[in-house]
């Protein structure tokens, strides 16, 4: 007989939400922009993060089987787009993995006390492929193992980290330290005049995306109807609050042109660990915060995948890509996806620089992202109108003008991060900036033909199912 699969409950299932949005690698990046990281953060928290979730809520409680953004699109659009948006979700997620594990590579360089390792490109490859294939084996054990793996990570690797780089912070306010993004002439709102200004409110918007993609393992959470949309507010909550204080909390002690999108938490923890002479915690603290991004690893890498899983058994893939092993996870897809994510890796060697090397691919996840995105809000819409006798749990207030207002913000915040998403940004030393922006048009139009083109390929005997793997008796 096959092994029954254990449901899990709100607290785990929030860990896993959080695992996928929350990593520290981000506060690098809004702390960067100085003075305008308030304005990036509530931009993207409320015109994004919460209509996501809100969204994502309603459609996870109405259709609850498996699929997720696949099932979505699919009951509003039809088949050939409902694969298009799981792709594109899990093909950005494959390209983010690469920088995900180089910011784990960047802390652990502390962890060897030795932090021109962050810079090192070979250390980086070496930490992407370890790390990665771990998490990935530790998925084939099935998603109650992931979870908890997850959880101790988000905890000890996420969770503490940030409040103790908080705690510091409002120390170091509090004695009187000067604050470095305070010694900037910058206002508060950007300068919406020249959008290089603006590039990184893409990438910030990227840090504050996934929220949907547990979405998949609705039918793995108890009672999912009632407990969803707990789980989910739960995570945004802690979400918001440690992505806000800690980005003030980097700011405030590195100089913003000092500091390594890579490298950068790790930096702010050194100078005030150093102040208060707690030296002995920075490889500790490194090693803490890689194996919270290894926890963000775990979380992704059964999501996108598992959704593809769904559109695989619906015939939109080979059957080789629906099997699945005793723990019901995807092996087969998880493989290739693996293989991609180690060439990925090797990235880092062609470009001269690891900061531009890291934007760059961020840049280009993120502007795939958000076609799914479009797709996502759409797809609500829609179905308030076409299926308006599905039960939904949870349902955005308002009527069908609450959808329209909440899918509506959603998708104006993400059309406007998808124009400033092609401009290179004025924080980072892009010398041809045309290569850059052919760069992000090229990869955008190749990743996004791939779907339609394997849709053409598709074939009538892709329907049939193969059976789930069982275990024997000798």
């Amino acid at each position: 007989m096959s092994k029954k699969i254990k449901k899990i409950g709100v607290f785990l299932f929030a860990m896993l939400n959080i695992a996928v949005v929350l990593s520290l690698r981000g506060l690098p990046l809004i702390a960067k922009t100085g003075m305008h990281m308030v304005f990036f953060i509530l931009f993207a928290s409320i015109l994004f993060l919460l209509p996501s979730a809100l969204v994502s809520a309603e459609l996870a409680t109405g259709w609850t089987k498996d699929g997720g953004v696949y099932r979505w699109v699919k009951e509003a659009f039809g088949s050939k787009l409902g694969f298009t948006a799981i792709w594109l979700q899990w093909f950005q997620n494959t390209v983010w993995y690469t920088t995900v594990l180089a910011f784990a590579a960047g802390a652990l360089s502390y962890l060897f006390l030795d932090p021109k390792l962050a810079s090192n490109k070979y250390f980086i490859i070496a930490v992407i492929l370890i790390v990665y294939w771990g998490a990935t084996f530790i998925n084939f054990r099935g998603l109650r193992a992931a979870s908890w793996f997850t959880t101790i990570c988000v905890i000890g690797g996420t969770i503490f980290p940030a409040a103790l780089i908080i705690t510091l912070g409002i120390i170091w306010m509090a004695l009187g330290n000067p604050l470095e993004f305070m010694k900037t002439s910058q206002n508060l709102l950007p300068d919406f005049k020249h959008f290089d200004n603006l590039a990184f409110l893409a990438g910030t918007i990227l840090l504050f995306s996934g929220i949907e993609v547990d979405a998949v393992h609705v039918l793995d959470l108890k009672n999912p109807k009632k407990n969803y949309p707990k789980a989910i507010f739960l995570a945004i909550s802690i979400i918001i609050i440690i992505f806000l204080l800690g980005s003030f909390a980097v700011a405030a002690s590195i100089p913003a042109k000092n500091i390594s999108l890579t490298a950068g938490i790790m930096q702010g923890f050194k100078d005030m660990l150093h102040i208060f002479k707690l030296d002995w915690l920075v490889p500790v603290m490194g090693f803490l915060l890689a194996f919270g991004a290894i926890g963000s690893v775990t979380a992704w890498i059964g999501g996108p995948s598992k959704g593809l899983l769904a559109t695989a058994k619906h015939g939109e893939l080979p059957p080789f890509l629906q099997y699945t092993n005793k723990n019901n996870i995807q092996t087969h897809i998880l493989w290739i996806q693996g293989f991609i994510v180690t060439v990925l890796a090797f990235v880092f060697l062609l470009l001269p620089n690891v900061n531009i090397a890291f934007f760059f691919l961020t840049a280009l996840t993120v502007l795939l992202y958000l076609i799914m995105y479009v797709l996502l809000y759409s797809a609500a819409i829609t179905l308030r109108y076409t299926k308006p006798n599905v039960e939904r749990a949870y349902k955005i207030p308002g009527g069908n003008f609450g959808m329209w207002f909440v899918a509506g913000i959603g998708l104006l915040a993400v059309l406007f991060a998808f124009i400033v998403g092609f401009f290179p940004p004025s924080q980072l030393s892009i010398t041809n900036p045309t290569a850059y922006v052919w760069f992000l048009i090229i990869g955008v139009v190749v990743f996004l033909a791939i779907p339609f083109i394997i849709q053409s390929l598709k074939k009538p005997s892709w329907q049939k199912k193969i059976p789930k793997r069982t275990e024997h008796k000798k």
